[in-house]
This record gives structure tokens, C-alpha cells and sequence, in this order.
């Protein structure tokens, strides 16, 4: 009963990363997958969600070992890594928080008929959620996001076991050609989402601690994050599954040029198997999930540059750490500038959806193996008490998830020259 009781406190960041990845990843890039090459691109998923596993998972096992975020980590390694991780987080924050607001956008325009521009959709919905994170801060993130990945996950696996039957067993999985790295690389980076969130892992594990006064055991820790990061990754096998079942080998496409088509045409995935009673329960299923990512990336990129700024000046303290879940000015100016940059991006420079998400997964292309490395040193670190270390087999399998990223990206340079 006590290790029950352990397990549900605990509970928590491994649905805040769930929902943190089912936005651009599953909603788009694994649908689009499973539209443009059946099934054929499921072991490249896999192979992304092995290989990045240990850098996720050391994110919250740092916390749980030291009692303090990542950064922590990060800052004993230098105040160069400090600078490194900022300049890194600069580079990626406005394009992420403006790839995954357009989606959001797309979704309220299809569900409410409203039709503004999307510069003006984009203002409201980045409003709500920093309203939202004034208002409610870590219990109400927590609670909103498991009712919200329920909903989403159930409205899911309904419409793949009705879509189903409709796979023709002939054409099952389409001819991968070396153009297709073009998007193939992509689907990598981002999947399940980008590495920033390893760092973010650690301050809601915190949170968490923080709200419940239960400091979770390894094995605790671990069951909440192995929790979230296998129904991730079942997640994105169903959404495959929905686009191929529907759209593959049947000649449609995705239109990229306009969120608000994309996402009108994703409702479509889901009322073309369940029929068209459906569309509202599963435009709010998909408006509150990517309304929950919105929100988790307004709230994560300002969260740890708060804590980097103020780690390049002190060393953390368990003090420190719990103090990290109070947004105080430097949160909110860190937040306004994300959101100006974001809506920058949004109303001069997007004019285009499925270019805004390539650059967006680009640019955390660039950041992948960098902060792989400052977190595989991080976690293996000479104060990590013995029983929080990673086994032999899970450091290797790190530290070719690093090579991973590290050739992906290369790969991707050069699909992009090429192309």
C-alpha cells in the first residue's frame, strides 16, 4: 500500500512531458508520417524514442538524486555551460512557441468559426495561458494535464479501432527515396519533442515534490516518467496508424500552407472514422492538448532561464530549488520576451505553417546534441549518490543517443543543401 501510495505522489512530470509531446511530434509530424508512407516510417520513430530515452529520463533522475534541477548540474561543470545552455535556449524558444501557438490557433478557429488573423488568434491564446500560469501554477497544470491526455488518448484509440478496417493490407507501407529525408530528419528531432525539456523534467519533478512533501524514491521516479514516455510513444504509433489508415495510398495530403486548413483536415482524420458527431468532442480533445503544450512551453523556456540566470551568479540550495516553482519579476520578463518574439515571428515572418515547424524543428535540431552531452555529464557527475547513478548498459546507450542526434543532424544539412 505505501509504495502505492508513493507511486500516485509522484505521479506528475511523466504527464507534463506526454503533454509537452503531443503537440507538433504527434499531431503533425506523426500523422503526416503515417499519411505520406503508411507504416513504413514506425521503426525510424522507434528507433528516435530509444535513442533519446536516457536523456529525457536523467533529467528527473537528477532531481530525484540531488534534490535540485538539472541546471544545477549544468553550473558544476562551469558557468560556460550556464551561458552555453541560454545562448542555445535564445536560439530555439520564439520559433517552438510560435510553431505550436499556430496549431493552437488553427484548432480554436475550427472550433469556434471565428476567423481573425492569426497574428490576433495568436495574442489571445498565448494570453490565456499565461493567465493561466499566474492563476494556477503547478496543482492546476497537474491536474488539467491528466484529465486533458485522458480525453485526447481515449478520442485516439477510438478512432484508430475504427479506422482500422479501412487499411488495405496491399498498401500498407510506401517506398522510402532519399528525398523523403527531407522530412524524415525533422520527425527525428523533434520526436518526442525537443531536449530542452530534459531540463524542464527536472524543475516540475521539483514542483511536484514540492506540492505533495513527498520526496519520490528511484524506482517511484522512474514509474512516473516510464509512464509518460511509453504512452508517448504509443501515442505516436496510433496517430501513424490514423493518418495511414485514412489518408495513405489514397491521394490526399496534408495542406501545410495554413494552420487552420492542417487542422481542419486532422478533425477530419478522426469524424471520417467515428462520424460526424465526433467533431466537437474531438476538436476540444485537440484544442486542450495543444492548448496544454502552448502553455507548458510558455512556462518551461522562462522557468529555466530564471533558474540559469540565477545559477550563474550562486550555486543551487534545496532552498533554491523549491523556490523555483514561484514565478517572480525575472519569470515574467523572461516570459514577455518569449511571447513578443513569438508573435514577431508569427506576424512578419510566417507565411508559411510547414515551414514555421521545419524551422522551428531545425533550430532544436542545432541544440540536440549539445545539451545531451552537458546532461550525460550532469548525471554521471562524481557527487551523484551511487544508487541514483545509470546502470553501464543505460550510459552507453546515452551516449550513442548522442551520436544519434549528432549524425542526424549532420544528415540534415546536408538533405538541406541537397535540396
Amino acid at each position: 500500500m505505501g509504495d502505492r501510495r508513493g507511486i500516485l505522489k509522484a505521479l506528475g512530470p511523466g504527464f507534463l512531458f506526454a503533454a509537452v509531446s503531443v503537440g507538433v511530434s504527434h499531431l503533425v509530424q506523426s500523422t503526416r508520417a503515417g499519411a505520406f508512407l503508411g507504416f513504413s516510417l514506425v521503426p525510424v520513430i522507434l528507433l528516435a524514442m530509444l535513442m533519446k530515452y536516457p536523456l529525457f529520463e536523467f533529467g528527473q533522475r537528477y532531481a530525484a538524486a540531488t534534490g535540485k534541477s538539472l541546471l544545477d548540474g549544468y553550473r558544476k561543470q562551469g558557468r560556460w555551460a550556464l551561458v552555453f545552455y541560454i545562448l542555445l535556449t535564445l536560439g530555439t524558444m520564439f520559433t517552438v512557441l510560435a510553431a505550436v501557438t499556430a496549431i493552437t490557433t488553427g484548432l480554436a478557429i475550427q472550433l469556434t468559426g471565428i476567423v481573425l488573423p492569426l497574428w490576433q488568434w495568436s495574442a489571445i491564446i498565448m494570453g490565456i495561458c499565461a493567465l493561466l500560469i499566474a492563476l494556477g501554477r503547478y496543482p492546476l497544470l497537474d491536474k488539467a494535464i491528466k484529465v486533458i491526455m485522458a480525453l485526447l488518448t481515449l478520442s485516439t484509440i477510438a478512432a484508430v479501432a475504427a479506422a482500422v478496417p479501412s487499411l488495405r493490407a496491399g498498401s500498407l507501407f510506401g517506398k522510402i527515396e532519399w528525398e523523403h529525408m527531407v522530412f524524415i530528419v525533422p520527425l527525428i528531432g523533434w520526436m518526442p519533442t525537443g531536449m530542452d525539456v530534459s531540463v524542464w523534467q527536472s524543475f516540475w519533478a521539483l514542483a511536484r515534490r514540492r506540492e505533495t512533501g513527498h520526496r519520490p524514491t528511484l524506482r517511484e521516479t522512474l514509474f512516473d516518467f516510464r509512464f509518460g514516455y511509453i504512452g508517448t510513444s504509443v501515442l505516436a504509433l496510433l496517430f501513424v496508424t490514423l493518418g495511414a489508415a485514412v489518408m495513405f495510398d489514397r491521394g490526399q495530403a496534408f495542406d501545410l500552407k495554413s494552420s487552420s486548413k492542417f487542422a481542419g483536415q486532422l478533425v477530419d482524420l478522426y469524424t471520417s472514422t467515428l462520424g460526424e458527431w465526433s467533431r466537437p468532442v474531438i476538436l476540444v480533445a485537440a484544442l486542450t492538448t495543444m492548448l496544454s503544450t502552448t502553455l507548458t512551453v510558455i512556462d518551461g523556456f522562462p522557468r529555466a532561464l530564471q533558474m540559469a540566470g540565477r545559477r550563474f551568479f550562486s550555486e543551487e540550495t534545496a532552498a533554491d530549488a523549491e523556490k523555483s516553482t514561484v514565478r517572480t519579476l525575472d519569470f515574467w520578463l523572461w516570459a514577455g520576451l518569449l511571447i513578443a518574439g513569438a508573435m514577431i515571428v508569427i506576424r512578419f515572418y510566417m507565411k508559411n505553417f510547414g515551414a514555421l515547424v521545419d524551422l522551428a524543428i531545425t533550430l532544436s535540431y542545432v541544440t540536440g546534441p549539445f545539451l545531451g552531452i552537458l546532461t550525460y555529464r550532469a548525471m554521471t557527475a562524481p557527487d551523484i549518490p551511487a544508487e541514483y547513478r545509470p546502470a553501464r548498459g543505460l550510459r552507453i546507450l546515452a551516449i550513442v543517443g548522442i551520436v544519434f542526434l549528432a549524425g542526424f543532424f549532420v544528415l540534415y544539412l546536408k538533405v538541406r543543401l541537397d535540396a
